[in-house]
């Protein structure tokens, strides 16, 4: 890919657009996506795509400088140039938009990105929606230049210094009547949205998406785990202080994998015996129960043994 466009959206926030090198059109892709972004220095680091999904020549992301991250956003929006080339991987879709009635969105900073492409699929198909926006200030939210156009009446802009932050209870109670909650933003906000909604028994209808991980809470007696490799026909010994992942490259063994925090999906893998101890910000509580697949980058296991389709 080649960086067409560098623009500055909001405070400290660039956008990128990236061209196809060849002819052939980009590979599709829905609301919710993302791509690995591959930086010069050999980090990667993944990106909603907030551009429009009809256009198969270009993929548009936005990145939030942050100095007191991991460096990848410093990287970007110091060394990202226009006419550069950069690679990507994707993309893929862990924050898939399902059909509903109405949506609620709630979108915190640069969790803007995804529900861009959200709030345009629903006021393009018709559906009811309503956006709930908050920021810092009215100067650090990107993107309100698009979003207003689509349904000024539909959408709530909640500048931090003016309004304070965004209300969870009144985001709860406006999703009473069954809305579909789309949310995206710092850990905070989805931690709150999270308790509130599980508390109340309606934590089905939220669908959140993190930039990071949650942290892992501690589980007792947490000791060396066994884990079989279907395919291989060989076992791994997981000691208390790694997760799957690194021990099985440890051993030899390597999965495909990006993130490595559990927001990504990149390392997914069934399950095929044993009870995983899933600390990934990504399966749903449904998948979670089900424990028919795990991402062995940030998980373990509560069984003593895992048997694993690899």
């Amino acid at each position: 890919m080649r960086i067409v466009r560098s623009q500055i959206e909001a405070d400290n926030v660039i956008s990128l657009k990236l061209r196809a090198a060849g002819p052939e059109d980009l590979p599709g892709w829905t609301p919710g996506a993302h791509i690995d972004l591959f930086l010069p220095s050999g980090l990667t680091r993944q990106y909603s795509l907030c551009g429009d999904p009809d256009d198969r020549r270009h993929y548009q992301i936005a990145i939030l400088r942050e100095p007191n991250g991991r460096g990848g956003s410093m990287e970007a929006h110091d060394r990202l140039q226009v006419g550069q080339s950069v690679a990507i991987a994707g993309p893929r879709n862990a924050f898939e938009l399902r059909p509903a009635k109405q949506y609620l969105f709630v979108a915190g900073g640069i969790g803007i990105t995804p529900i861009l492409a959200m709030v345009r699929h629903a006021e393009s198909a018709g559906f009811a929606w309503k956006l709930i926006y908050g920021g810092r200030t009215r100067y650090s939210l990107a993107f309100t230049g698009e979003l207003l156009p689509l349904g000024e009446d539909k959408i709530t802009i909640v500048p931090e210094d003016v309004k304070g932050r965004i209300d969870i209870a009144a985001v709860h109670r406006a999703a009473e009547h069954g809305d579909e909650v789309y949310a995206c933003g710092p850990a905070g906000m989805l931690d709150a949205l999270e308790a509130r909604f599980t508390a109340s028994g309606r934590r089905g209808q939220l669908h959140i998406e993190r930039f990071s991980a949650k942290p892992p809470a501690p589980v007792a007696g947490d000791g060396v785990i066994r884990v079989f490799l279907s395919r291989k026909g060989v076992h791994v010994d997981v000691p208390p202080d790694m997760t799957v992942l690194a021990a099985l490259r440890a051993a030899g063994h390597d999965l495909p994998s990006s993130c490595e925090q559990g927001i990504c999906g990149t390392c997914e893998t069934r399950v095929l015996d044993g009870v995983p101890d899933h600390r990934d910000s990504l399966l749903t509580e449904a998948e979670r129960a089900s424990n028919s697949c795990m991402m062995p980058c940030v998980s373990r296991a509560k069984s003593p043994t895992l048997t694993l389709d690899v």
